[in-house]
């Protein structure tokens, strides 16, 4: 059932391009942004690694009736050019231009991966300015390198290293073999998820993944005011020979985000990395008991 629902996914993503004409586009820093509706409560969606706004096809489509949405593109990514010297600091800076330019009242971020890195940053540092954070698989310190202490550069420099190396042929098979083993449980959706990916520029791509590789936020996490809502996707086959089960790995999440107050891990089941694709209505499900809660908290 999961299978042939993916394979009327991945023919949907197909139709992307014509479906979203933004009924407007303008720049914040060097934010792409794309203003898709403009009724209800704020939501500031921020994709991840050389991702779009594709990544929220479904959850644009289906909430555009009930939240002002802001799909946003970082530089580098989705066929868009790079901006030398853009850091996950100059971003948050370009989200905040964003949200005072704009007005928006305590918008809530939902970020997936990177962009659920830059929206904890964010909030560590603005918690005022928004009404909360839903975080789909992305954490204040890459999984596997929480334990080092000091200088983490060297883990960005073979990080950079591993895409800078690549031509364009050897970068989308790059993608396609990423996604096939982490992004998708289904080979039909990675393969359509590698094919947008690989719009992305491979530098842009290098440089992200070398940022995301070095941060540590976690001596920032207890500055975050609102509440977060951490999505965790879980697959068994990928985690039996670690002898990880589903509650283990919700446990390392939460035990990776420790300082936030107000912190709630969802596990969505059996879903990788894009979880949205995989499991879209548990993902929807999720989402709006997050977004219910944030907007609701906001309020008060």
């Amino acid at each position: 059932m999961i299978r042939n629902f993916s394979a009327g996914l991945a023919l949907a993503l197909s139709l992307l391009a014509p479906a979203f004409s933004a009924p407007s586009k303008f720049d914040a820093g060097a934010l792409q942004v794309e203003q898709m509706s403009a009724k209800g409560p704020a939501l500031i969606l921020i994709p991840g690694l050389a991702s779009g706004p594709w990544v929220w096809s479904d959850t644009t489509e289906r909430l555009r009736g009930q939240y002002a949405i802001y799909l946003v593109t970082l530089p580098g990514f989705d066929g868009r050019q790079p901006i030398p010297g853009t850091t996950l600091d100059s971003l948050v800076s370009d989200l905040t231009a964003l949200i005072e330019t704009k007005k928006l009242r305590k918008p809530v971020l939902v970020g997936h991966s990177l962009g659920a890195t830059l929206s904890l940053a964010f909030a560590a540092e603005h918690s005022a300015q928004i009404g909360g954070v839903v975080a789909v698989d992305g954490l204040p310190v890459f999984p596997g390198t929480e334990g080092m202490t000091g200088d983490r550069s060297a883990l960005g420099q073979r990080m950079r290293a591993q895409f800078e190396g690549q031509n364009r042929e050897q970068f989308v098979q790059g993608q396609q073999a990423y996604m096939k083993q982490v992004g998708s449980v289904d080979e039909a959706i990675a393969m359509k998820l590698a094919e947008f990916s690989s719009r992305s520029d491979i530098g842009a791509t290098a440089d992200f993944a070398a940022q995301v590789m070095t941060a540590d936020l976690r001596p920032r996490l207890p500055g975050i005011k609102v509440p977060v809502v951490e999505i965790s996707p879980f697959n068994a086959p990928d985690f039996a020979a670690m002898g990880v089960d589903e509650a283990r790995k919700t446990g390392y999440y939460r035990m990776l985000l420790a300082g936030i107050e107000k912190l709630e891990v969802v596990s969505i089941s059996p879903a990788r990395h894009f979880v949205m694709f995989d499991q879209p209505e548990k993902f929807a499900t999720a989402l709006d008991a997050a977004l219910a809660n944030m907007v609701e908290s906001k309020s008060k």
